[in-house]
Protein backbone atom coordinates (compact mmCIF):
# COMPACT_ATOMS: atom_id res chain seq x y z
CA UNK A 1 0.00 0.00 0.00
CA UNK A 2 1.17 3.90 -0.19
CA UNK A 3 2.48 5.87 2.20
CA UNK A 4 0.93 6.94 4.90
CA UNK A 5 2.23 10.78 4.36
CA UNK A 6 0.72 10.72 0.95
CA UNK A 7 -3.02 11.15 -0.37
CA UNK A 8 -3.13 7.78 -2.89
CA UNK A 9 -5.46 8.58 -5.43
CA UNK A 10 -8.39 5.40 -5.95
CA UNK A 11 -9.87 5.70 -9.30
CA UNK A 12 -13.66 4.08 -9.97
CA UNK A 13 -14.85 2.40 -13.21
CA UNK A 14 -17.86 1.57 -14.52
CA UNK A 15 -18.02 -1.66 -13.65
CA UNK A 16 -17.62 -0.88 -10.14
CA UNK A 17 -13.64 -1.96 -10.19
CA UNK A 18 -11.11 0.14 -7.74
CA UNK A 19 -7.83 1.06 -8.96
CA UNK A 20 -5.23 1.91 -6.47
CA UNK A 21 -2.99 4.73 -8.55
CA UNK A 22 -0.14 4.10 -5.53
CA UNK A 23 0.23 0.55 -6.10
CA UNK A 24 -1.23 -0.15 -9.54
CA UNK A 25 -3.36 -2.85 -8.06
CA UNK A 26 -7.21 -3.15 -8.42
CA UNK A 27 -8.60 -3.27 -4.38
CA UNK A 28 -11.91 -3.71 -2.81
CA UNK A 29 -13.58 -2.29 -0.48
CA UNK A 30 -12.27 -4.04 2.35
CA UNK A 31 -8.64 -2.76 1.23
CA UNK A 32 -10.28 0.17 1.82
CA UNK A 33 -11.62 -0.27 4.85
CA UNK A 34 -7.96 -1.84 6.01
CA UNK A 35 -6.54 0.96 4.51
CA UNK A 36 -8.56 3.52 6.79
CA UNK A 37 -7.58 1.35 9.40
CA UNK A 38 -4.14 1.92 9.23
CA UNK A 39 -4.46 5.82 8.68
CA UNK A 40 -3.90 5.96 4.93
CA UNK A 41 -4.96 9.00 3.41
CA UNK A 42 -6.96 8.19 -0.01
CA UNK A 43 -9.31 10.12 -2.34
CA UNK A 44 -11.78 8.20 -4.52
CA UNK A 45 -12.07 9.33 -8.08
CA UNK A 46 -14.75 8.95 -10.78
CA UNK A 47 -12.30 7.47 -13.53
CA UNK A 48 -14.54 8.74 -16.30
CA UNK A 49 -15.46 12.34 -14.78
CA UNK A 50 -12.48 12.65 -12.27
CA UNK A 51 -15.60 13.95 -9.74
CA UNK A 52 -14.73 13.20 -5.50
CA UNK A 53 -16.43 10.24 -4.82
CA UNK A 54 -14.89 9.50 -1.23
CA UNK A 55 -17.96 9.86 0.33
CA UNK A 56 -20.55 7.68 -1.18
CA UNK A 57 -17.24 5.01 -1.67
CA UNK A 58 -16.85 5.57 2.56
CA UNK A 59 -20.34 5.41 3.52
CA UNK A 60 -20.72 2.19 1.21
CA UNK A 61 -17.99 0.43 3.39
CA UNK A 62 -19.98 1.48 6.52
CA UNK A 63 -22.78 -0.01 4.82
CA UNK A 64 -20.87 -3.44 4.34
CA UNK A 65 -19.25 -3.72 7.58
CA UNK A 66 -22.45 -2.97 9.72
CA UNK A 67 -24.37 -5.29 7.33
CA UNK A 68 -21.42 -8.53 8.66
CA UNK A 69 -22.99 -10.36 11.82
CA UNK A 70 -21.94 -9.09 14.97
CA UNK A 71 -20.01 -5.84 13.82
CA UNK A 72 -23.42 -3.61 14.36
CA UNK A 73 -21.48 -0.19 15.94
CA UNK A 74 -24.60 1.85 15.32
CA UNK A 75 -28.01 1.51 17.31
CA UNK A 76 -31.17 1.76 15.77
CA UNK A 77 -31.87 4.52 17.79
CA UNK A 78 -29.30 6.71 16.75
CA UNK A 79 -29.68 5.94 13.17
CA UNK A 80 -33.41 6.33 13.32
CA UNK A 81 -32.19 9.96 14.67
CA UNK A 82 -29.66 10.65 12.19
CA UNK A 83 -32.27 10.03 9.51
CA UNK A 84 -34.31 12.10 11.34
CA UNK A 85 -31.91 15.19 11.03
CA UNK A 86 -31.78 14.99 6.74
CA UNK A 87 -33.40 18.28 5.81
CA UNK A 88 -33.86 19.44 9.27
CA UNK A 89 -32.79 23.09 10.36
CA UNK A 90 -29.89 21.35 12.95
CA UNK A 91 -28.38 19.45 9.42
CA UNK A 92 -26.13 21.91 9.00
CA UNK A 93 -24.93 21.34 12.77
CA UNK A 94 -24.31 17.92 12.80
CA UNK A 95 -21.50 16.81 10.61
CA UNK A 96 -19.40 19.04 12.52
CA UNK A 97 -20.55 18.40 15.66
CA UNK A 98 -19.98 14.12 15.09
CA UNK A 99 -16.73 15.02 13.41
CA UNK A 100 -15.43 16.26 16.76
CA UNK A 101 -17.12 13.79 19.41
CA UNK A 102 -15.06 11.20 16.97
CA UNK A 103 -12.24 13.11 17.11
CA UNK A 104 -12.39 13.41 20.79
CA UNK A 105 -13.04 9.67 21.06
CA UNK A 106 -9.82 8.66 19.08
CA UNK A 107 -8.12 10.60 21.17
CA UNK A 108 -9.32 9.30 24.81
CA UNK A 109 -9.44 5.78 23.38
CA UNK A 110 -6.15 5.08 24.63
CA UNK A 111 -7.19 5.91 27.77
CA UNK A 112 -10.39 4.19 28.01
CA UNK A 113 -8.87 0.82 27.20
CA UNK A 114 -6.02 1.04 29.55
CA UNK A 115 -8.74 2.55 32.43
CA UNK A 116 -10.97 -0.37 31.45
CA UNK A 117 -8.38 -3.65 31.13
CA UNK A 118 -5.98 -2.15 34.40
CA UNK A 119 -6.45 -2.74 37.72
CA UNK A 120 -8.15 -0.37 39.85
CA UNK A 121 -9.00 1.35 36.98
CA UNK A 122 -12.38 4.13 36.47
CA UNK A 123 -15.77 2.51 35.64
CA UNK A 124 -16.10 2.38 32.04
CA UNK A 125 -19.83 3.54 32.13
CA UNK A 126 -18.67 6.38 34.15
CA UNK A 127 -15.61 7.40 31.59
CA UNK A 128 -18.56 7.42 28.68
CA UNK A 129 -20.87 9.67 31.01
CA UNK A 130 -17.83 12.22 31.55
CA UNK A 131 -17.67 11.84 27.56
CA UNK A 132 -21.26 12.52 27.20
CA UNK A 133 -20.27 15.51 28.99
CA UNK A 134 -17.93 17.00 27.10
CA UNK A 135 -19.89 16.33 24.22
CA UNK A 136 -22.77 17.65 25.03
CA UNK A 137 -20.61 21.11 25.88
CA UNK A 138 -18.82 20.81 22.56
CA UNK A 139 -22.38 20.30 20.61
CA UNK A 140 -23.26 24.12 22.98
CA UNK A 141 -20.75 25.80 21.87
CA UNK A 142 -21.73 24.67 18.02
CA UNK A 143 -25.29 25.77 18.70
CA UNK A 144 -23.47 29.06 20.05
CA UNK A 145 -21.82 29.52 16.13
CA UNK A 146 -25.35 28.92 14.42
CA UNK A 147 -28.14 29.33 17.18
CA UNK A 148 -27.26 31.81 19.80
CA UNK A 149 -30.83 31.57 21.11
CA UNK A 150 -30.93 27.40 21.15
CA UNK A 151 -27.53 27.38 22.50
CA UNK A 152 -28.93 28.95 25.78
CA UNK A 153 -31.04 25.78 26.76
CA UNK A 154 -28.51 23.29 26.37
CA UNK A 155 -26.91 22.52 29.69
CA UNK A 156 -23.09 24.12 30.39
CA UNK A 157 -21.14 25.40 33.60
CA UNK A 158 -20.57 29.67 33.95
CA UNK A 159 -16.89 28.58 32.67
CA UNK A 160 -17.04 26.55 29.42
CA UNK A 161 -18.07 23.59 31.06
CA UNK A 162 -15.66 23.70 33.88
CA UNK A 163 -17.79 23.77 37.25
CA UNK A 164 -18.55 19.93 38.34
CA UNK A 165 -21.14 18.36 36.43
CA UNK A 166 -24.26 17.03 38.44
CA UNK A 167 -24.75 13.46 39.12
CA UNK A 168 -24.82 11.72 35.72
CA UNK A 169 -28.19 10.49 35.98
CA UNK A 170 -29.47 13.83 36.62
CA UNK A 171 -27.20 15.69 34.11
CA UNK A 172 -28.44 12.90 31.37
CA UNK A 173 -32.41 13.69 32.22
CA UNK A 174 -31.98 17.13 31.47
CA UNK A 175 -30.47 17.11 28.27
CA UNK A 176 -33.17 15.05 27.38
CA UNK A 177 -35.66 17.90 28.37
CA UNK A 178 -33.59 20.17 26.96
CA UNK A 179 -33.39 18.57 23.64
CA UNK A 180 -37.23 17.81 24.07
CA UNK A 181 -37.81 21.46 24.52
CA UNK A 182 -35.35 22.72 21.93
CA UNK A 183 -37.45 19.68 19.47
CA UNK A 184 -40.90 21.76 20.24
CA UNK A 185 -39.17 25.13 19.77
CA UNK A 186 -37.62 24.59 16.31
CA UNK A 187 -41.45 22.41 15.61
CA UNK A 188 -42.91 25.85 16.37
CA UNK A 189 -40.29 28.10 14.06
CA UNK A 190 -41.36 25.84 11.56
CA UNK A 191 -44.96 25.78 11.78
CA UNK A 192 -45.45 29.83 11.87
CA UNK A 193 -43.06 29.71 8.48
CA UNK A 194 -45.71 27.35 6.82
CA UNK A 195 -48.38 29.88 7.99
Amino acid sequence: MAKNTETTVIKKYANRRLYNTGTSTYVTLENLAAMVKGNEEFVVQDAKSGEDITHSVLTQIIFEQENKVGQNMMPIAFLRQLIRFYGDQMQMVIPGYLEQTMAAFSREQEGFRDKAIGAGGQNPMKMMEAQVRRNTEIFRQAMTVFNPFAAAIMPAGANGGAEEAPAAKEDLSDMRRQLADMQKRLEALDAKKAE
